[in-house]
């Protein structure tokens, strides 16, 4: 399997966790968010896109060009 370019996904968290069900506040811990607006980086694997469909309405996935 051809490796792509960028293998790490720049994830923001662009919506709060407040109002919604315990499983979805650890998802979000479990990716490393504390606070809002807050972007993390990771690896990019089956398991970590898993958990970005469960919050998909709370994370927003910035692309490569953007800056730091």
């Amino acid at each position: 399997m051809a490796k792509k370019k960028s293998d790490t996904l720049r994830i923001k968290l662009v919506k709060s966790g407040i109002g919604y069900t315990e499983r979805t506040k650890r998802t979000l811990k479990a990716l490393g968010f504390h606070t809002l607006n807050q972007v993390v980086e990771h690896k990019d694997n089956e398991a970590l896109r898993g958990m970005l469909t469960k919050v998909s309405h709370l994370v927003e996935i910035l692309s490569d060009t953007e800056e730091k």
